[in-house]
């Protein structure tokens, strides 16, 4: 729907808002759902499985939700601020023997604890969507995927990207056209580490200095007295990857807090710590 695209699935969100209901803090836009074929590509393209949560905010009549459940195995709930579709949502979910798997609340999308949520689903009008910017890096869990129908996170590089046309947009949108694009929340990892390489690379430690914005990282390897730039930084969700200039080979990396833990060439173990 449009407001849920991310296991945190942002479904629908009413365009009135009458006296029986819950004032948000802000209104993120009409209940407009996702046709269903764009629902399964969502989650699809999320690789949603039997280990995910999924949140969906905005969730109106639950489908995002109760595919996830019923199709993919996973796991999760829904929040939407009109009571009918709440009603109309558990209703459905005790209906297709799901209710011990998902549940829907009546809440504010912007007031829900999204630290449980492992893939988030979105359709919501692009200032709702990046008004949550910063709510999605402080409350997701390094790793956790955000799906977004029709709208970009502004500033951030999506891992995917699909356009496709489909007939049953036309009655939304007025046109076939359909986005979908598939964000992973990075690890924190700027500053300076201090890194132990493989012996062959050297034997005194080394300092690892990394720069960050958003999902982009760059940065610099001191190595036996030398500052060597690093290439192909990537960053994915926790784990990350970069080359050494002028040398061969690649260092791979999996980001628990202030320590890294990898390997060179997917062999030789290295790791960093981030100093003080």
């Amino acid at each position: 729907m449009m407001r849920g695209l991310a296991f945190i699935a942002f479904t629908a969100l009413s365009i009135c808002v009458g006296a029986e209901d819950l004032k948000p803090v802000k209104d993120a836009g009409p209940y407009v759902p996702s046709p269903e074929s764009v629902v399964s590509d969502m989650l699809r393209h999320a690789e949603v499985n039997s280990t995910d949560f999924v949140i969906d905010l905005g969730s109106g009549d639950g489908r995002i939700v109760l595919t996830a459940a019923k199709v993919f195995g996973a796991r999760g709930f829904g929040v939407e601020i009109k009571d009918d579709l709440v009603v109309k949502s558990n209703e459905a979910a005790k209906k297709e023997g799901l209710a011990d798997r998902v549940k829907f609340m009546k809440q504010d999308l912007f007031k829900t604890d999204l630290s449980q949520a492992t893939v988030v689903t979105m359709y919501l009008l692009p200032d709702t969507v990046n008004l949550l910017k910063d709510k999605f890096l402080t409350e997701l869990k390094p790793g956790t995927r955000i799906i977004s129908h029709d709208y970009p996170l502004t500033g951030w590089i999506p891992e995917k990207y699909v356009q496709m046309d489909l007939e049953d947009k036309v009655m939304i949108s007025g046109v076939t056209t359909t986005l979908i694009y598939l964000y992973v929340v990075p690890a924190k990892v700027p500053g300076k580490w201090n890194a132990q390489m493989p012996p062959a690379v050297s034997r005194v430690p080394a300092t690892l200095s990394l720069r960050q914005q958003l999902t982009r990282v760059s940065g610099s390897l001191r190595l036996d007295g030398r500052e060597i730039p690093l290439e192909d930084v990537k960053l994915r969700g926790d784990r990350l990857s970069f080359k050494v200039a002028g040398r061969k080979g690649e260092y791979t990396g999996l980001i628990k807090g202030n320590a890294i833990e990898g390997t060179f060439d997917g062999k030789t173990p290295w790791s960093a710590t981030l100093g003080s």
